[in-house]
């Protein structure tokens, strides 16, 4: 049976909004006024980590990265617990792989405390209860660090694994990680992107286009089910 991984952020929840705006109110913080949603979504996919690293030596911050992270996580826990979406054809894909029996994980670049919010805040903690952070293991996407560790924690071979993704980082990270891979972009100007070029299953148009019933008769056909 084939072992499902799913990204967190723009993949199962619509959490970007919150994630440009906890970033925008720390980067205001130490004097950077000018930080708009173009330049935050070059790095969806990209752990907030290493996000706060570029960004730190980009603007020349004097602030250590880890009080950036800290401050960023904080305003991000604030704002996430006030609502995130859930899109509505993903959890009916969660619903429907937990019914079949299907093995499921949660690998994501965000901190473990701000996916437990996330997953707590919208049920889907009832439904996922294999996580990994990027903070667990030793390199965030796009290395296949954190989508192996969800393998190793699932007990299934890499092979027999299908990440479910939105941003090229972690198409990569599922390629360099020897899994197949489910791309749904986040951003439409990303669905030609070369790291989605080799997905097993592409949605061009993003959520807009992906449905749980597809995306289950792709993977019944792979053998997850």
């Amino acid at each position: 049976m084939i072992s499902v991984i799913f990204d967190l952020d723009g993949t199962l929840v619509d959490s970007e909004p919150n994630y440009y705006e906890s970033g925008r109110r720390t980067l205001e913080r130490h004097g950077v006024r000018e930080f708009t949603w173009e330049q935050h979504s070059r790095f969806i996919g990209i752990g907030t980590l290493e996000t706060l690293e570029i960004l730190k030596e980009r603007y020349a911050l004097q602030a250590p990265v880890e009080q950036l992270l800290a401050e960023q996580n904080a305003a991000y826990l604030e704002l996430a617990r006030t609502g995130t979406e859930v899109f509505p054809e993903m959890r009916k894909f969660v619903e429907r792989l937990r019914a079949e029996g299907v093995p499921m994980a949660v690998a994501s670049g965000s901190s473990r405390e701000a996916i437990d919010a996330v997953l707590s805040g919208t049920g889907l903690d009832a439904l996922l209860t294999t996580v990994v952070s990027a903070e667990e293991v030793a390199h965030g996407k796009p290395a296949p660090d954190v989508f192996l560790e969800a393998a190793r924690r699932l007990g299934a071979e890499p092979a027999d694994c299908v990440v479910v993704e939105d941003a090229a980082p972690g198409a990569l990270a599922a390629r360099a990680a020897g899994m197949g891979c489910v791309a749904v972009p986040y951003v439409a100007q990303t669905a030609h992107d070369e790291a989605f070029a080799q997905a097993g299953l592409l949605f061009p148009g993003g959520q807009r286009e992906f449905t749980a019933d597809a995306a289950y008769e792709w993977l019944a056909a792979r053998g997850a089910a």
